[in-house]
């Protein structure tokens, strides 16, 4: 290679996508253009303990190798912007932008401005789980490289299209004054899943769709005719299914009982229904469905924690296939829905009466298409790519800054 293309090399737009979590830091660097080749992606994990780490992933696919430790987000942000300025093609970044979990009323990507973070900041309580770490790498990036571009993208927006209906929580009326509504999340996750099936199968796209994000986080999204309908999530990314720690929804009532029973304050509560329930909570031994898959045959608890998941899971399918009037496409996705065979055989068993047929052996080998030809509604399983999503989304509403 000369000297001249490398050069020309180093010096295409490149755009950084950071999808931050409660306790970890997903980023991945892409090479702008039509494609969006991603040159490098990594995570930092495990933030506020002593294990955390730092993983680099090449494009290639090698294992992820240890490169540091960071104790929480601001030191996590502080390393991540060490090792990215130290690469080659840091020179060529024009934008960067955040997975925002919380947007309110924003239905749309925006660029990160001072009132933009000011209303950030305001939006903090309804979601501090999330919320205040997110500003916190925005922040952390915007005081080292002040002129560098940001852009949020806001994981509520594409849920903006619920009906009222669906928006609204049966609790007096002057409280949605205050915002207090059904918002839904894994908002650019389904708007990458749409995306793809809509290049797969165009016509299934504008028809009735039901995707299952089902990862440490899991969530249902009714979709019909490319529009969000309905999403198990609600007010707070803790309702809906069971997840890894988060309990989904529950009787309302458990409040007042766990605070005068056990004098458990607000805040005990919210770090329950959020870090120790949902899997972990039920088992009693851990979040992760592989462990709990490898366990179920000699510990009833796994076992339990598993069934629970799998049985909400159906429940959800089966209400959003009322909701939307049929079905016509399941789509499975996140990193349960994506490579767990099992897991998705026991949440379409006993879903026949919707037309709901797995072909075994398609299942088994987590084949893009594992319904069987027997079956009316097709089944897929899409690898869904929230970086990739973040990364669309900075250049559709950034694009003279890549031009």
């Amino acid at each position: 290679m000369t000297t001249t293309t490398r050069s020309a090399k180093r010096e295409s737009p490149c755009v950084l996508a950071i999808n931050g979590g409660s306790s970890s830091i997903r980023f991945a660097l892409y090479e702008s253009g039509p494609a969006l080749r991603r040159l490098f992606a990594g995570k930092i994990d495990r933030l506020g303990s002593r294990a955390a780490t730092f993983f680099l992933t090449d494009p290639a696919g090698q294992a992820p190798r240890r490169l540091a430790a960071a104790t929480d987000h601001h030191a996590a942000a502080g390393i991540l912007l060490d090792w990215l300025e130290a690469q080659p093609r840091f020179p060529s970044l024009r934008a960067v932008g955040h997975r925002v979990v919380h947007g309110m009323q924003h239905v749309a990507p925006e660029r990160i401005t001072p009132q933009l973070l000011a209303a950030l900041h305001r939006l903090a309580p309804y979601d501090p789980e999330h919320l205040p770490r997110e500003i916190e790498l925005i922040e952390a990036i915007r005081k080292r490289r002040p002129r560098l571009p940001q852009v949020a993208c806001f994981d509520t927006a594409f849920h903006r299209t619920m009906p009222a209906v669906a928006r609204r929580l049966p609790i007096p009326r002057r409280y949605q004054k205050l915002g207090v509504e059904r918002y839904g999340f894994h908002g650019l996750s389904y708007a990458y899943l749409l995306a793809e099936l809509r290049r797969l199968d165009p016509a299934a796209a504008t028809g009735r769709v039901i995707f299952a994000h089902l990862g440490n986080g899991a969530s249902l999204a009714a979709v019909r005719r490319g529009k969000s309908l309905d999403t198990s999530m609600g007010f707070t990314p803790a309702a809906g299914l069971v997840m890894s720690t988060r309990s989904g929804d529950l009787d309302p009532g458990l409040l007042s009982f766990l605070a005068r029973r056990e004098k458990m304050t607000p805040a005990q509560f919210e770090h329950m229904v959020n870090h120790e329930s949902g899997l972990l909570g039920v088992s009693e031994t851990s979040s992760d469905v592989r462990d709990l898959l490898a366990r179920e045959k000699r510990d009833p608890r796994a076992a339990d924690a598993l069934a629970l998941f799998c049985y909400q899971a159906k429940k959800w399918i089966g209400a959003y296939a009322a909701a939307l009037g049929g079905l016509d496409t399941l789509v499975f996705a996140g990193g349960i829905g994506e490579n767990a065979p099992v897991v998705r055989k026991r949440i379409c068993d006993g879903l026949g009466f919707l037309d709901i047929k797995l072909d075994r052996k398609r299942n088994a080998k987590n084949a893009p298409v594992i319904s069987a030809a027997a079956g009316r509604v097709a089944v897929r399983v899409i690898r869904t790519d929230e970086e990739r999503m973040i990364a669309r989304s900075v250049l559709r509403s950034c694009p003279a800054i890549f031009t």
